[in-house]
Formats: C-alpha cells, structure tokens, sequence
C-alpha cells in the first residue's frame, strides 16, 4: 500500500447558483464546502523540504471557490462537487481522490447538517 498525504481545507462558506424548485434557481445559494485531496508524496519530508513536494492549501480553496463559475447555474450540488474534484485532478497529476462534502445552509431548519459527500478517484 501506497503512502498518502491528505490536504484539508474544511467549512468554506460559499455563494453559488445551485438549486431545482422555483425558489431556489434565481438567487445563489449558500453552501458549506470541506475538500480533502489525497495525493501522493515523497519518501520523507525533511526541514527544508519545497512546498512543491507537497500542494498548497489555497489550491484547494481555490477549487471549491473562486473556480466555480459565477454565472452557471448548478441543479444539484452534486454537480459542484464534481466541478471542484475535476478542477483538482486538471490542476496536479499527484491527486489520487477527493473528497468534498456541501451542506445546503439555506435548508437547515434547527441547525442541522442537510448534504452530500462524494469521493472521486484518479481513473
């Protein structure tokens, strides 16, 4: 088995047009992301080792934010999360699987977590 480093970037509140009823398909809807990426890495990480033998973070900020489109509508959010996970695998060929989770803030009613997780692999 294969060692790998998991990337996190958890509880990103983001805008975006996503929805099917009536109510819902005009306005941005506001969701909560957590993307990890698991992607492979060296034998060792030493004190001076490059931030290029790992990824940085803001990639996967950026995939779940400001590389979603602003003027595409989404009707389910499973569709957003397959965006942010291509996004990942387009940008890095180390990307081995990612997994994003979305909560649906505008539904909760008593604080409830109401979502989706899917995890993807490199095929």
């Amino acid at each position: 088995m294969r060692d790998l480093l998991k990337l996190q970037v958890h509880d990103l509140e983001v805008e975006v047009l996503t929805g099917i009823y009536s109510e819902e398909t005009h306005l941005p809807q506001p969701l909560r992301i957590s993307v990890t990426a698991d992607i492979d890495m060296p034998e060792r990480f030493v004190p001076d080792t490059p931030l290029s033998a790992s990824k940085s973070y803001i990639d996967l900020k950026h995939a779940a934010t400001t590389a979603l489109p602003k003027d595409v509508h989404f009707t389910l959010i499973e569709a957003v999360a397959d965006h942010v996970c291509e996004t990942l695998f387009v940008s890095d060929a180390r990307v081995q699987r990612v997994e994003v989770q979305i909560i649906k803030l505008a539904i909760a009613e008593n604080g409830e977590s109401i979502g989706i997780t899917m995890v993807r692999h490199r095929r």
